[in-house]
């Protein structure tokens, strides 16, 4: 089974990372899900930006992860071949990350 790259802006994981990932968009869910009921309970404000401030951590993370999976495979394949625009698509996307 042929994964594709940035270049065909589609990519299939191993086994091992679609569920690394997954994990980890589950425990963010949960904690997003943890702060509604916060809100819907009337949880001290405090309380509830620390849990959002943990969500965004959590985010941060696999954001992270899937960064350094994205330039260890796509990034560096697209690179082996020639294609320099995914150097600018990498900027592009690392700005917006910095926002």
């Amino acid at each position: 089974m042929e994964a594709y790259c940035c270049s065909g802006k589609k990519r299939e994981r191993t086994e091992e990372e679609y569920k690394a990932l997954i994990n980890r968009l589950n425990r963010i869910e949960g904690q997003i899900r943890g702060v509604r009921g916060m809100v819907e309970k009337d949880a001290y404000c405090t309380d509830i930006l620390v849990q959002t401030a943990a969500a965004c951590a959590a985010l941060a993370a696999f954001n992270r992860e899937l960064l350094a999976c994205h330039i260890k495979t796509c990034v560096a394949r697209d690179i082996r071949e020639g294609k320099d625009e995914t150097i600018d698509e990498l900027i592009e996307t690392l700005q917006k990350l910095m926002k």
